[in-house]
């Protein structure tokens, strides 16, 4: 039986210095003690690293670091951390990345992560005003100026990074904004991940008060999180220039993926696939849940210094876990044409009710529908030309003669946008 699995280990907890409106795992410290030492204990830290390099089949080993907020340790814990993988390796590859706000990141910070080759994942969420909008620290003070510093930083010290932008009601109207920032200060592997929340009327038993999508209380979606419509407009409005001139240059997590299921394969992320459970998360303490998105009490598997993790992974409860994504599936969901493609996301934003009644509805059906249908004929393409061995950057020039077949042109002009979707007039390009 297949067991492996990915760990997304939070050193820190809930432990974070800024104070962004909506995130979701901030009031996980409630699970806690109020006097709980927010920082993963020597223990807990060789133990995790131990067993998740053993438990991996491959040769090369990839360790998540997230939060909260993983910087708040300070560069020696990472020290620590990568002479143990070191200690443990036993022949393997590791590889790490971190998940930062950028708010700590120095030349100290800097000079360390390139010189462990660390992937670095910096959150922001466009220009100022719409980053501003809800990524706050504790003062209630816009962050974006810190968080531009800290990536300037990173590109001093030529340090990989990709950026994580959520997608919520502050910036769901400014996809082109965001997609044209983004590419301004660097960034060339992009995810934008939906921001969908729901909130109950009364705490439930454990405390929380966004909660899970089986809560069967009186709860409502929250005022940030984003409309399930505007969600898919907003992936169509960036793919539309990606696909026009960006392909190949820039790379986007959804359009990524999407372009695995036009190939038939098994999406790379758990939210596309039709079974997930493979991705777990680590609290600092060395409590494993099955996902990131449940941390709750009834998903905990139990702890790393208590259990062995391969044996938690592999256990009933999270088969159970994964497997129930695809059997609780609405009809509706099963007859739909890019199920294929979707497999009804995640089962965190499942919460609706189909229209003949079948509870088990993503929230962003809508905007998915709309995105998936949108993208099918230039994502056929794309996968027509890698089956046949042909760079998928060859739609650019399949969209631009398109596009002047619509505007009744039987060739590009010399001041016609440049059939390799550089941006760049065809005079000044290929044309030259």
């Amino acid at each position: 039986m297949d067991t492996s699995f990915h760990v997304m280990s939070k050193p820190t907890g809930p432990i974070c210095n800024l104070d962004c409106s909506y995130c979701f795992y901030l009031e996980k410290e409630g699970l806690y003690t109020a006097h709980e030492r927010w920082a993963m204990s020597e223990p807990v830290l060789e133990s995790y690293i131990g067993q998740y390099i053993e438990a991996q089949p491959e040769d090369t080993v990839n360790f998540a670091w997230q939060g909260g907020e993983p910087t708040l340790l300070g560069v020696e814990f990472f020290r620590k951390a990568f002479e143990l993988q070191q200690k443990y390796a036993n022949g393997k590859r590791i590889q790490n990345a971190l998940q930062t706000n950028g708010i700590l990141l120095d030349d100290e910070w800097c000079e360390f992560l390139a010189e462990q080759h660390v992937l670095v994942g910096v959150s922001i969420d466009g220009p100022r005003a719409l980053h501003d909008a809800y990524r706050v620290d504790k003062g209630g003070n816009g962050t974006f100026a810190r968080v531009l510093r800290g990536i300037e930083c990173l590109k001093k010290h030529d340090v990989e990074f990709n950026t994580l932008t959520t997608v919520h009601r502050g910036n769901e109207g400014h996809p082109m904004e965001v997609y044209r920032f983004l590419k301004e200060i660097g960034s060339r592997y992009l995810q934008f991940i939906p921001i969908v929340e729901r909130k109950a009327a009364q705490p439930a038993v454990d405390g929380l008060v966004l909660i899970q999508p089986t809560f069967e209380g009186v709860a409502e979606v929250t005022a940030w999180s984003v409309n399930a419509q505007q969600y898919g407009r907003f992936l169509c409005a960036i793919y539309d220039e990606w696909v026009s001139r960006d392909v190949g240059r820039v790379f986007v997590q959804h359009f990524d993926v999407a372009l695995e299921s036009w190939l038939g394969m098994n999406a790379s992320i758990c939210i596309f696939r039709e079974t997930c459970g493979a991705a777990l998360a680590l609290e600092h303490n060395g409590d494993l849940y099955s996902c990131d998105h449940f941390v709750y009490p009834e998903h905990k598997l139990g702890n790393v210094l208590e259990q062995s993790m391969e044996e938690m992974a592999g256990s009933a409860q999270q088969r159970q876990f994964g497997e129930h994504k695809a059997a609780s599936l609405p009809k509706m969901c099963r007859e739909c044409p890019v199920r294929f493609a979707c497999h009804g996301e995640c089962p965190k934003h499942r919460f609706l009710r189909t229209p003949d009644g079948e509870y088990g509805l993503n929230y962003l059906c809508d905007g998915y529908k709309l995105f998936f249908h949108h993208i099918d004929e230039t994502m056929r393409f794309m996968a027509a030309e890698l089956k046949g061995g042909r760079p998928p950057a060859n739609v650019m020039r399949y969209v631009a003669a398109k596009q002047r077949a619509a505007d009744g042109k039987s060739h590009a002009g010399r001041n016609d946008p440049c059939e390799c979707g550089s941006g760049r007039k065809r005079k000044h390009c290929c044309g030259a």
